[in-house]
């Protein structure tokens, strides 16, 4: 004998998040602190409030924000605080506009989304329309490993760039301060007066036979100091200070790199990739003369050593 058969329709997938009680909290994230992308996280976090306290059914929690790279989760601290929400109870439901916000690293972002699943916490992400407590793990992995290589093939494109910029002459400065200089409108260096000063006294005190020990007793005992305030001098900072070329007016570009996309590591470069040096790209502070004599100097004394640790 053998029965009626009734089929139960499943329920939407995605639709019945829409209508559930739940707690709602969402995630955004830009990668640099430039203004326009700092405008940008201020529209997202406003954006996905008003979404949020929108539906009657949901109960607003927090929109947990980064301005950081999406590389390392433990760099980001709005991150960390909405996991930590999320294992304490207090989240149902996270938002975001795209996974590459979420995460770059797709090893990573399968795990954290994983283990958010198995505390019965979903990610609806809304480039896709994703739920990933209702959709099956294969299309979470898949859509993930395809977010992993565009973002690898966005960071080639930028490199790409960078270098071509490189080739053409433009020089890419990346740090923000720099004893002696500070950065013109047209992304220039300009000679600050007062510290040019503190830098040819500290080739007129390696020239002078002053070992960088010496150098930095002699800045501390006389007050003088760092680029940022700091009253001790690292010998390190020093030392690189005395190798640096642009305190003759050049600029040598991609002395350093980075191999691996998902570490972010840089590493020197040793001839793996070409390097562009640019003359005469803005206003020198030592002499040329004395720059040679104080990198010989530093040739011997290096050379020295090495020979003392071999004996």
């Amino acid at each position: 004998m053998s029965g009626y058969v009734i089929e139960i329709p499943q329920e939407k997938e995605n639709g019945s998040i829409w209508s559930q009680q739940l707690r709602v909290a969402a995630y955004c994230r830009v990668s640099t602190p430039y203004e326009e992308q700092q405008q940008s996280l201020e529209k997202q976090i406003e954006y996905f409030t008003r979404y949020i306290k929108r539906n009657p059914f949901w109960r607003f929690v927090a929109v947990y924000a980064d301005n950081a790279s999406g590389l390392h989760a433990k760099n980001r601290p709005g991150y960390q605080k909405m996991l930590r929400d999320c294992r304490k109870g207090k989240i149902n439901l996270i938002l975001v506009k795209s996974l590459s916000r979420f995460g770059r690293d797709a090893k990573e972002t399968m795990t954290t989304i994983r283990r958010l699943k198995q505390m019965g916490i979903g990610v609806y992400i809304e480039l896709g329309g994703i739920h990933t407590l209702t959709s099956p793990d294969s299309v979470v992995d898949l859509y993930t490993t395809f977010n992993q290589a565009e973002s690898q093939n966005k960071s080639d494109n930028i490199k790409f760039g960078l270098r071509q910029r490189m080739k053409s002459g433009k020089t890419i400065l990346n740090h923000s301060q720099f004893l002696g200089y500070t950065k013109g409108p047209d992304g220039i260096l300009r000679v600050v007066p007062e510290e040019a000063e503190i830098v040819r006294k500290i080739f007129d005190l390696y020239v002078q036979g002053n070992g960088v020990r010496k150098i930095k007793r002699y800045l501390e005992e006389h007050g003088i100091k760092t680029v940022t305030g700091k009253r001790e001098w690292s010998t390190s900072t020093i030392d690189r200070m005395l190798s640096n070329e642009k305190y003759i007016g050049q600029v040598l570009m991609q002395k350093s790199y980075t191999p691996d996309f998902l570490t972010g590591k840089q590493v020197k470069n040793d001839g793996q990739l070409d390097m562009y040096l640019v003359e005469d790209a803005h206003e020198a502070i030592i002499d040329q003369e004395t720059f040679d004599q104080v990198q010989k100097m530093i040739g011997h004394i290096k050379h020295t050593v090495q020979m003392e640790q071999t004996l």
